[in-house]
């Protein structure tokens, strides 16, 4: 059997990659709403260690490539060499997954790979691309605190080498709110890193938290966000909303009745303000199914009214629908405004959503519940 590490979480963007781990967990761990690595300890893997993954990967690879010629596909793989791997050899699925979608992406995990000395992470690149001649596109999560430790010059080694992308966890740009979540880091170097990412040639993605100020503190949230994200104008801005996932610090904090969650019409308005107030030239993207509105997505250069039209059709609805919708997205009945218009699910998620009145069961309470199957 072909064995490799492979971490616990990836951006939804990097769904069709292959997952090489750098390193193990986060170095910081302490932000209070992330439940990734919480009680794991953060290791850095050697350089030899993860050359051994990409070497078991390239086996993998070509012992995958097998399997496609005896079914007579040729080394492409189709479906019926996933049923084939599914079948004999389910530990090559990851792998035959990767070919079967074009095997061109790569994401190395887990929280931080920029730790890693940026020769050794050069040297972990080039390796990539020696052994997975297919790759065309390596990305990252990384800090935006580690990056400001980093030279220039070092991540322009890395860019080099064959990494394209960096993720970086912005969350908000006011720093209250930063320091309460222990975040670890403030927005001025939020700003610094980024602008370091772009002046590297590197693609930057930031990824904005909506609801993290709750109901008391949204204004200020959307509005530092948005002028941090301005300082910075990222290639990308990812939607990311506010759920709170069992066992976490934060969960402690709303027990202590210290922070408040924010309910989703609150959500939409604070949404609606950022985006009012974004000045950049960044693709905007909502792609977690946590987010109440999916359809906000496009270039801000010249979608912005667009966007601010699907917030405003929402806020607009009388409360009934907004009920109905927000019920509907978190049963997964809806995906986007528009489903409302299918009378089949609009009169299954109204019936629910009568069945709670009449059972006086609290709507926000349920709405929450129905998130929690998500994280």
């Amino acid at each position: 059997m072909l064995n490799f590490e492979q971490g616990p979480i990836r951006p939804p963007s990097e769904a069709e990659s292959l997952f090489i781990r750098v390193t193990r967990n986060c170095p910081w761990n302490r932000c209070l709403f992330c439940p990734a690595y919480k009680g794991k300890k953060f290791s850095r893997r050697t350089v030899e260690e993860i050359k051994e993954d990409i070497t078991a990967m390239r086996g993998a690879l070509q012992k995958v490539e097998s399997y496609a010629l005896k079914l007579g596909a040729g080394p492409a793989v189709n479906r019926e060499t996933l049923e084939f791997v599914y079948q004999r050899d389910p530990g090559l699925l990851q792998v035959a997954f990767w070919m079967y979608r074009g095997g061109k992406n790569v994401f190395l995990q887990d929280a931080d790979s920029l730790v890693m000395p940026a020769e050794q992470l050069a040297e972990v690149l080039a390796f990539i691309k020696e052994q997975l001649p297919t790759v065309e596109r390596i990305t990252t999560y990384a800090r935006s605190k580690t990056i400001c430790r980093r030279d220039v010059s070092e991540l322009q080694m890395v860019q080099e080498a064959g990494l394209d992308r960096v993720h970086i966890g912005l969350e908000s740009g006011h720093d209250p709110i930063l320091e309460f979540m222990c975040k670890g880091v403030t927005a001025a170097e939020h700003i610094e890193a980024g602008l370091k990412v772009k002046e590297a040639g590197l693609n930057l993605s930031e990824y904005v938290l909506l609801g993290l100020g709750g109901p008391q503190l949204w204004r200020e949230h959307a509005l530092d966000t948005a002028a941090t994200l301005n300082a910075i104008d990222p290639h990308f801005i990812r939607i990311r909303t506010l759920t709170v996932r069992e066992g976490t610090p934060l969960e402690e904090k709303i027990a202590a009745q210290e922070f408040q969650l924010a309910d989703d019409d609150t959500v939409v308005r604070e949404e609606r303000l950022l985006l009012e107030n974004l000045r950049v030239n960044s693709y905007l993207v909502s792609d977690h199914i946590l987010n109440l509105l999916e359809e906000i997505e496009g270039d801000l250069s010249r979608d912005r009214e667009k966007l601010l039209g699907v917030v405003d059709r929402y806020l607009e609805m009388p409360a009934e629908k907004r009920s109905n919708f927000r019920i509907g997205r978190r049963l997964g009945l809806y995906r986007f405004l528009r489903d409302m218009g299918d009378p089949d699910r609009h009169s299954q998620v109204e019936a629910i959503r009568k069945r709670l009145l009449a059972e006086g069961r609290d709507e926000e309470e349920f709405l929450e519940q129905c998130c929690r199957r998500y994280v």
